[in-house]
């Protein structure tokens, strides 16, 4: 009589076989493409709880068994001031799909609620900080994050519409604060859509929302309610009923910045001009 899976052993059996194309094989591309990952890196695989963060865990987890690349990994879940149905489902969560959590408590939302400024801003500002910080503090020389394909698709169109800029989401990047540290995004090539179906798939529960200030989501990107994020992700769903490929056009596009047809570009800090080149000759 065959044994019976336990449910981790379940998750990762659909991330091997029934995902396998949507999830890992997107996964290991962008390790390898953008080589994220070198021997002899202690990474922190950053948790908030929900689906994304989750299932980066579990590809990291699958990675680090299998991989002929020696690398460490700790699985890192900061608390920024969650109520306590947040914390415990974290928690729950990880124990059930076999991920050993480090923990560790801050005070972001009651700091980042009691400012004048975009409490949203300084909260994301304080979480990266105090994530490089402990992580560096456990040995790690690099953090990963949960942002995906679509993520780094909205960021350039929100980039365009609100911010008058051509800005993406690169895959990895060197931290400006904290010397020899790295941030690294291995889901950069997976897809929304495919996580949330590997998630009902699974019948699993992940936190949505877990802001302090917006416990109803209506201000929160991960909640979908009434946020910039929400309408970008609104307007690209309409676009794509004519154009099925307009996420990955614009993906290819930030692959392939034609900086002659440029006006103006900054790079390290500073802004250029095509004048500066424009009379040069070819």
């Amino acid at each position: 009589m065959p044994r019976e899976l336990a449910p981790y052993q379940l998750v990762e059996r659909s991330i091997n076989k029934k995902f396998r194309k949507e999830l890992w094989k997107p996964f290991i591309y962008a390790v390898k493409r953008y080589e994220l990952i070198r021997p002899g890196d202690k990474i922190a695989v950053c948790i908030s709880g929900g689906k994304d963060s989750m299932l980066m865990a579990k590809l990291m987890q699958e990675l680090h068994r299998h991989s002929d690349v020696p690398f460490e990994v700790v699985y890192l879940v900061m608390d920024p001031g969650y109520n306590e149905i947040n914390r415990r489902k974290i928690e729950s969560n990880a124990e059930l799909l076999h991920i050993p959590i480090t923990v560790f408590e801050t005070d972001i939302f009651a700091i980042a609620n009691s400012t004048d400024q975009s409490p949203c801003y300084l909260c994301a500002r304080m979480r990266r900080g105090h994530l490089y910080s402990k992580a560096q503090e456990l040995g790690c020389n690099k953090i990963a994050l949960g942002h995906h394909f679509n993520d780094v698709i909205e960021t350039t169109v929100m980039g365009m519409f609100y911010g008058s800029q051509l800005q993406a989401m690169p895959p990895k990047l060197h931290s400006k604060n904290f010397d020899g540290m790295e941030l690294i995004r291995p889901l950069y090539c997976v897809h929304e859509e495919d996580i949330l179906a590997w998630k009902r798939y699974n019948d699993l529960e992940f936190i949505q929302c877990a802001c302090r200030f917006t416990e109803n989501c209506t201000m929160c990107d991960n909640g979908g309610g009434g946020s910039k994020r929400q309408e970008i992700k609104t307007l690209l769903r309409r676009l794509k009923r004519d154009n099925p490929n307009i996420e990955k056009s614009i993906f290819n596009a930030i692959h392939a910045v034609s900086l002659d047809t440029m006006v103006g570009y900054k790079t390290r800090g500073q802004e250029h001009s095509f004048l500066e080149h424009y009379d040069d000759p070819r």
